[in-house]
């Protein structure tokens, strides 16, 4: 009987690490400029808010409205150019499909502005 026990035991152990590695998630915050290639949520505290590319959130799906619920607060995201424009197709990538979203401007934004009104006066 301990036989069929200590093997019932370390199937379930088994079973289990797969598990606990699907739980591990990694965060972090950053101040200050951040640098090009860096995309995530932006943690904006007491401060005031970043320069954003939209005036109003996106929602890529919209959350199921629940009686007595508080609404869903926005978030901050820096993402990679074009992903705002396509953000249905790349919420995911932040879990952020039910969310409001502001996409944080930053410099790659405004370098990729420059360079295609640069190129459309070469024409």
């Amino acid at each position: 009987m301990s036989v069929i026990r200590s093997l019932i035991f370390s199937m379930l152990a088994l079973a289990a690490v797969p598990l606990a590695h699907s739980q591990v998630s990694v965060s972090g915050v950053i101040s200050g400029q951040v640098a090009p290639g860096v995309y995530g949520q932006v943690v904006i505290g007491g401060g005031p808010p970043p320069p954003v590319v939209y005036a109003q959130p996106v929602v890529a799906q919209p959350p199921a409205l629940v009686l007595g619920a508080p609404p869903v607060e926005p978030i901050y995201l820096r993402v990679p150019p074009g992903h705002e424009k396509h953000w249905d197709k790349h919420c995911r990538e932040y879990n952020a499909c039910n969310r409001p979203v502001y996409f944080v401007r930053s410099a790659e934004y405004d370098e990729r502005k420059q360079h295609k009104h640069h190129n459309k006066h070469d024409d």
